[in-house]
């Protein structure tokens, strides 16, 4: 009562205050829901309809341990100049997928059933069907790179493939690179035992795509390497329209997109990566071209521009209505 004057009081009456206050109360009763919206978002790409399905963040911790060759201080003054939290790097993952109205095609598959960044990431499987899709209906799953983020949700807890009916392609370099039995004996054992457990398996439906072919009806693979050796990012074209999936050609979109020389600690070849980064950004911006990043904020779709010696990534607004 006391935020109320006595000129309110006196308007609302007797009635009227015991409405208010009935009003307030329940208010205050009404428990935290704690949920968000079941993490999916559609939209269009020419004739295309496209979905974004998240797996579920990734969190890095201290940013310096995830991101290097920045000048000091600059990554602080980058984040809080962009509002974000310094002391800890959380990336999302985006699953992309489209259904071209003759194939449903799933872009990554997030990391799966491994626990190894927390409870919090996993979640493909379940967010794919709160958005209407099941993965038995998938005709095919592209594979941008063999990291354990990106291919180990292709089978699970008990080996068999989570995506039944579906061709799996991946460039010939990533699946020899990442499932080399050699390596086991190297501090990348980690990340080729997922790549082996996910991919092996799989091996007689997996078909290569290769720089500038189009593979699938309307998508054309374009080599970017660097963050790993036949990393690749995909162009997808229907009618008039052209968009970019850019997989992990940026893992952060003010860090590397406003310094893109910076690295990432999982780069294969940080050098090769940051000169890849380059060059595609500058595609992208001197052809306006819509873009999603798989670690970018979701639903991670929006447009790249040039911003003094890097780039700024501008968000795409989100439409509730197709």
């Amino acid at each position: 009562m006391s935020t109320l004057d006595r000129r309110s009081l006196l308007g609302l009456g007797a009635a009227g205050i015991g409405s208010a206050l009935l009003t307030n109360r329940a208010a205050a009763r009404a428990p935290f829901l704690g949920t968000q919206a079941p993490a999916f978002h559609r939209f269009m790409i020419g004739a295309i309809e496209a979905t974004v399905v998240s797996d579920g963040p990734l969190p890095m911790g201290k940013p310096a341990a995830s991101f290097n060759g920045f000048p000091p201080g600059e990554i602080t003054k980058l984040l809080q100049s962009n509002f974000l939290p310094t002391d800890d790097i959380v990336l999302e993952q985006n699953v992309l997928v489209l259904n071209t109205g003759e194939k449903l095609i799933v872009f990554d598959t997030g990391v799966g059933t491994s626990k190894s960044f927390g409870p919090l990431p996993g979640k493909l499987a379940s967010t794919l069907v709160k958005a209407g899709i099941a993965p038995g209906d998938i005709d095919a799953v592209v594979i941008s790179h063999a990291h354990p983020d990106h291919c180990g949700g292709l089978v699970d807890i008990n080996g068999q493939a989570v995506f039944p009916n579906a061709q799996i392609y991946i460039s010939s370099a990533d699946l020899d690179f990442w499932t080399d039995e050699v390596k086991l004996g190297s501090q990348l054992k980690p990340l080729i035992e997922t790549a082996r457990r996910n991919l092996l398996p799989l091996r007689d439906r997996i078909v290569f795509y290769k720089d500038g072919q189009e593979f699938l009806p309307g998508v054309q693979a374009l080599a970017a390497p660097g963050h790993t050796v036949g990393h690749s990012m995909f162009m997808i074209t229907s009618s008039s329209e052209t968009f970019c999936y850019a997989a992990d050609l940026a893992h952060h979109s003010v860090l590397l997109l406003e310094d893109p020389r910076g690295t990432f600690v999982f780069d294969t070849d940080a050098k090769q990566a940051a000169a890849t980064r380059v060059r595609m950004l500058d595609m992208l911006t001197s052809d306006r071209t819509r873009m999603m990043g798989y670690h970018f904020p979701w639903p991670g779709l929006g447009h790249v521009v040039k911003h003094g010696e890097g780039f700024h990534y501008i968000p795409e607004p989100l439409k509730t209505v197709l």
